[in-house]
């Protein structure tokens, strides 16, 4: 049977990988290792000079079993490979993600981090996204056929060093999305344009700042980023950007 790790960097509670769970144990032995709480934005980062603890947890998703990390997503996928399953994966499968890991974004995304270290791992490695809204339709029709056709793909058993498969959902009802366009290339747009602002002066002339993010969404057709804005599910091979 086969053997399936999945994670995510919205922690062990997250909707979008119980939705996950209810699909790929369809297709075999289902473990979960996640974060215990967000680890959005930590990129292919691991835990060194401390301790990661691992808690098994009751997962709402019957045959799955489960465990939450206070290590990173990329620690999760490390602790699984290496530790906690009886074998290494066939195959790791990353979120889905609330939000969309698409153009230069993905060097930022844990999603992305932790598929990447189940390539490190010598694992083939699927990521999964959704564009951050509540609307889930999209992801619900045709999570189930990408999956299936992926698991079964000679694509995913014969992938690049150091690349993952990375599929993203665009959020509008399932009426609205113009299907899949497969093969697409990460561009090199930007989702967000960052900028910080000052929340507060803090003593000895420190400042508190946060960063916000303004929309862009410009890309050439044909990118990841150009698919899911203009309403198609976007599945390709990436890397780490940096």
């Amino acid at each position: 049977m086969r053997l399936i790790l999945i994670t995510n960097d919205d922690g062990i509670s997250a909707g979008g990988m119980r939705r996950l769970a209810e699909q790929a144990v369809k297709h075999g032995e289902v473990w979960i290792v996640a974060p215990d709480s967000q680890r959005s934005a930590a990129s292919h980062s691991i835990t060194l000079h401390r301790h990661v603890d691992v808690f098994p947890v009751e997962y709402p998703v019957d045959g799955v079993k489960a465990f939450s990390c206070t290590g990173s997503p990329a620690d999760c996928v490390r602790v699984g490979c290496l530790y906690l399953l009886p074998r290494k994966p066939d195959v790791v499968l990353s979120g889905v993600n609330h939000g969309w890991n698409v153009a230069t974004d993905i060097q930022y995304s844990a999603t992305a981090g932790a598929a990447m270290e189940a390539a490190f791992q010598e694992v083939p490695a699927i990521a999964f996204s959704e564009e951050a809204v509540e609307v889930h339709e999209a992801t619900d029709r045709y999570l189930p056929q990408i999956l299936g056709e992926l698991l079964e793909s000679e694509i995913l058993k014969t992938l690049p060093s150091a690349r993952i498969l990375n599929v993203n959902f665009p959020g509008c009802p399932a009426g609205e999305c113009r299907g899949i366009m497969r093969d697409v290339t990460v561009s090199g747009g930007r989702v967000f344009r960052d900028h910080y602002v000052l929340q507060k002066p803090l003593r000895d002339g420190g400042m508190r700042l946060a960063v916000e993010g303004v929309p862009d969404k410009q890309a050439e057709e044909g990118t990841d980023l150009w698919a899911v804005t203009h309403g198609y599910v976007s599945v390709g091979i990436a890397r780490n950007i940096s």
